[in-house]
């Protein structure tokens, strides 16, 4: 099955209106292999996905966009793949961008490759990014980007155990990587709005709550563990 050193990893969960369209568009345009994580759909999206040329794996249940990806990166490293791009089903990240996700990776200069775009941001989102800049300290615009770029050491991280319980792809990863010494880089690229439906974490301030109230829980377990290290380290343990 595998053709190319890199694979796009998409996790979808009733995308049927717009799976076919990011698959096409990807394998036209970049000569990488493209797999779709079916999270459980009850659609179209499986049949859609695979007359659209990508492999497909398809969840037996809904483990949520992290679960499926983190499946979709255990997958290609069984495969061989080095680098892997992430990227959402619903039409807004632009195939044309994945070179340049991959050049910091190509040349050394970064681990991992954020595609940021916070004019789409909503007011819900934005909110979000705010606090949890605040809270964790990262310096990263774009917080919940889902258009990333990891390179080997940081696809084998992210498919150990150390990984498995993170409810949401952003700030528990994000920490996570750089309390594993994982360099970072953020470009900016261009995106789409949704061709079709809603996000599913940002269409409701019931859902933003559940998501801050969830995320602040890894992080503050994030942030306890990396205070832990740096004095275990400074004590001459580590």
């Amino acid at each position: 099955m595998k053709k190319s050193m890199h694979a796009v990893l998409i996790p979808a969960w009733n995308e049927e209106a717009t799976i076919a369209d990011v698959v096409g568009s990807i394998r036209s345009l970049n000569s990488c292999d493209v797999i779709v994580i079916d999270d459980a759909s009850t659609d179209r999206t499986v049949t859609r996905a695979a007359v659209s040329g990508a492999t497909v794996l398809s969840l037996p249940v809904n483990l949520g966009a992290w679960g499926a990806t983190q499946t979709g990166i255990r997958f290609a490293l069984k495969q061989g793949y080095r680098r892997v791009i992430t990227m959402d089903a619903d039409g807004q990240h632009l195939p044309s961008a994945i070179p340049d996700l991959l050049a910091p990776i190509a040349t050394g200069e970064a681990d991992v490759v954020i595609g940021s775009c916070t004019q789409r941001g909503s007011k819900a989102r934005k909110l979000a990014w705010w606090f949890f800049r605040g809270l964790t300290g990262l310096d990263i615009e774009d917080l919940t980007s889902g258009f990333r770029a990891y390179d080997l050491p940081a696809m084998k991280l992210l498919a150990s155990k150390n990984a498995t319980l993170l409810e949401y792809q952003d700030i528990g990863v994000l920490l996570l990587l750089i309390r594993a010494g994982l360099r970072i880089q953020e470009i900016k690229v261009p995106m789409r709005f949704r061709i079709s439906g809603s996000s599913k974490i940002f269409n409701s301030w019931f859902k933003v709550a559940e998501y801050l109230i969830l995320t602040l829980v890894l992080c503050t377990s994030n942030i306890l563990k990396m205070k832990s290290d740096r004095q275990a380290c400074h004590r001459g343990i580590l």
